[in-house]
């Protein structure tokens, strides 16, 4: 369904705005519920996060069957993986401008038919090359464009709810690993890591439905509502390619540009203990189970770390700044520890931690933004923060499989981690200064 207008008094359209309690227009905008049906679309990205970060996540289950079936190097096998991370980051931008131009509905429905193809032709196995395209381009496409405009539409939604909102719509992703990590080895050794591809892309198509739970908010545009600098152009006469234009000025922002680079070097080294966990741990000689269970219950912590730091972050105890910048240092330090285990519980220990502080990440990188460049700046940020990220994202996963590849040895994986995640809080405490000085 198409975005309506306010001030339409179609039938249907009155129906719909009849759920949006407490709506009121505020110099040409219309003020978020913060709740309501903003709790339909909670729920609903609660979904989304699952049936895409989720099986994202778990693509080290599937890591050394596909090694071992293709007969290759592990730097080979983890650009499947970093194809995928690629394309979800660089499709941000996408996923923001179609959302602009139609609506985070359409969008996200979109993402589901791609996402899910990419996964039912991934399960044909015809070749290495065949599943970067299909595993990587397509799935990462798919769920970049499911995973943007869901974001989007909490934010959109929440205003003094909105750190617990997301915090509640991300943990989706908690939940379903922990579903999906046990679930995946099941289809594996029944189906073959082929078939459990065609029922993970079956799963996947659930998104559509999903999409279309997500209500649009309908805002007025209002002259100067595209960036902060006050442009003086009326946005809603300018085509979609001007109005994306206009969010590169975002780049002006020596904070912005700040954060970015922490998303850079975040996203090199946060990609890469979920896909060498399972083989790291493999290695030490465990059953193949035990490491998928270290996964759930790694999942566990991340959820609680989301829930709790969502819960501090709305609560104003600390600056989103000052929390993100000590969440991202001790999830480097963790990840620095972690080869010291060489057991079982030594290894859940620390991967128990990095999904506590993982979580802590997750719950406050992405509402951070909005304290950089405000809520109307959000949606261009947020595509841009993708954008850049994806150079992390894309070189991370086989420079650390070339590091395993040369040492023969995944401790060098966490290392390579940690060590990226570790510089990233340096740029995450300059931000917090700037902003504090504006």
């Amino acid at each position: 369904m198409s975005v309506s207008s306010l001030h339409d008094n179609h039938p249907v359209q009155a129906a719909e705005q009849s759920g949006l309690q407490g709506l009121e227009m505020t110099s040409g905008r219309v003020v978020p519920p913060d709740g309501g049906y903003g709790w339909v679309v909670v729920m609903s990205a609660f979904f989304i996060m699952g049936l895409t970060a989720a099986v994202l996540k778990n693509f080290g289950i599937f890591f050394l069957d596909i090694q071992s079936h293709f007969g290759v190097q592990t730097s080979t096998v983890s650009w499947i993986t970093s194809t995928t991370i690629a394309m979800f980051l660089l499709g941000a931008p996408a996923a923001s401008a179609l959302t602009i131009q139609f609506s985070q509905r359409v969008v996200i429905i979109v993402g589901g038919l791609l996402a899910a193809s990419g996964m039912l032709l991934a399960s044909l196995d015809l070749s290495l090359p065949w599943l970067y395209l299909t595993m990587g381009i397509l799935q990462g496409t798919g769920i970049s464009f499911s995973w943007i405009p869901a974001n989007s539409m909490v934010s959109h939604y929440f205003v003094r709810w909105r750190p617990i909102a997301y915090a509640i719509a991300s943990s989706g992703e908690c939940v379903f690993v922990i579903i999906f990590s046990p679930l995946f080895q099941w289809l594996i050794d029944t189906y073959s890591w082929q078939g459990a591809f065609l029922i993970i892309g079956g799963l996947q198509l659930n998104l559509c439905v999903c999409g279309a739970l997500m209500r649009p908010l309908n805002t007025v545009q209002s002259p100067n509502q595209e960036t902060k600098d006050n442009l003086e152009v009326d946005a809603s006469t300018l085509p979609p390619k001007t109005k994306l234009f206009f969010h590169f000025n975002l780049l002006r922002k020596p904070e912005f540009l700040l954060y970015i680079l922490f998303a850079i070097f975040a996203a090199a080294g946060i990609f890469i203990p979920p896909l060498f966990l399972v083989p790291f741990a493999s290695s030490l000689g465990m059953d193949e189970y035990w490491p998928a269970s270290i996964l759930s219950i790694l999942a566990l912590a991340d959820l609680a770390g989301r829930l709790i730091c969502g819960w501090i972050a709305n609560m104003r105890l600390l600056r989103n700044l000052q929390l993100l910048t000590m969440v991202v240092t001790l999830l480097g330090v963790v990840l620095l520890l972690l080869p010291i285990s060489h057991n079982y519980w030594s290894i859940l220990l620390f991967s128990s931690l990095y999904g506590f502080f993982f979580g802590c990440v997750v719950a406050t990188h992405v509402t951070t933004i909005v304290d950089i460049v405000t809520l109307d700046g959000f949606d261009g940020g947020l595509g841009l923060f993708m954008l850049f990220r994806s150079i992390g994202g894309f070189m991370g996963p086989p420079a650390a499989g070339w590091l395993v590849d040369q040492m023969n040895d995944y401790s060098v994986s966490f290392y390579l981690s940690g060590l990226c995640l570790a510089s990233s809080a340096v740029f995450v405490a300059l931000v917090d200064r700037l902003v504090q000085r504006r």
